[in-house]
């Protein structure tokens, strides 16, 4: 399971398939899960906080939020979300792919004003609140695909399309040229490949070798890295990102609990259930009894 398959998995989510490249999910924090870790995609990204209060962190800055807000996460871009104390907060994800914009033929015009958004080579808001100049723009272009997805009318992929060129156009006017110094970019580029790493392996045993030789780093120099830029250490956040998924596995699958424990990497049942109950202050079969209504 991957980060956007653990975000994603709900039955009430609207598909527009793949052949066109825009999806739409309602997600819930905590019924649905209390987090989801740090990862990165190559499809553009937008969170559409409703209700309530969460925690959205774009590469590595956080943002404590309160409802509504819009994020722009563009490809490639590192984020999380996360439970805000005690709080709830429902919110919508809408992913779409690059490729929307573009035919067969890159066009001078998607050149000129898509493709440096995509990139990252314009500054654009990360978050857009009410009291923001754009927000309304940006918010009715995403309130109508939702709109119009609720249906799928015969061509409702024309008028999608169409609010998304809305959407990039309204971003574009409030876009500036980004400063070489807005992020340490070189930081963050060597930490993908680890995250990635991680998202795609965690299931399996993984070694701190392993994450140092994606960077070039000795192990005592890629430990320090780690932990400077993620805040605990490797093992560290290896562990509890096994942990996240396993509580969303206890929810979602009617798994016996050693299976879901080596199903997300952990080797020693009494391991993973000591470690749960730390994280959530519970067992593994009481979390999914109190989330389940007590079944």
């Amino acid at each position: 399971m991957n980060i956007i398959e653990y975000e994603n998995y709900r039955e009430n989510k609207i598909h527009t398939g793949v052949e066109f490249p825009y999806n739409t999910y309602l997600c819930s924090i905590p019924l649905d899960f209390t987090a989801v870790p740090t990862h990165w995609h190559d499809e553009c990204e937008i969170i559409y906080i409703k209700k309530g209060n969460g925690t959205i962190t774009v590469d590595f800055h956080e943002y404590n939020v309160t409802s509504p807000a819009i994020f722009i996460i563009t490809p490639g871009r590192m984020h999380s979300i996360y439970q805000h104390e005690e709080d709830m907060m429902e919110y919508e994800t809408i992913l779409f792919h690059p490729d929307i914009f573009y035919g067969k033929h890159r066009e001078s015009i998607t050149e000129s004003f898509i493709t440096p958004i995509i990139k990252g080579q314009s500054h654009i808001p990360e978050i857009m609140l009410p009291s923001m100049e754009g927000y309304d723009r940006v918010a009715a272009a995403i309130d109508a695909c939702d709109e119009i997805c609720s249906t799928m009318p015969n061509g409702y992929q024309l008028f999608v399309k169409g609010k998304l060129f809305d959407l990039m156009y309204s971003l574009h006017t409030l876009s500036k040229k980004r400063s070489s110094k807005a992020t340490n970019r070189k930081q963050l580029d060597k930490i993908k490949p680890v995250l990635k790493f991680i998202e795609e392996n965690y299931q399996q045993d993984i070694c701190v070798a392993d994450a140092a030789n994606l960077c070039g780093f000795s192990e005592p120099h890629f430990m320090r890295f780690f932990k400077d830029l993620m805040g605990s250490s490797f093992v560290t956040y290896l562990n509890d990102y096994r942990l996240t998924m396993a509580s969303r596995l206890l929810l979602m699958s009617e798994d016996d609990i050693l299976n879901i424990s080596s199903s997300v990497g952990f080797q020693n049942l009494s391991h993973f259930n000591r470690a749960f109950k730390k994280k959530y202050n519970m067992p593994p079969s009481q979390y999914r009894r109190s989330h389940n209504g007590g079944r």
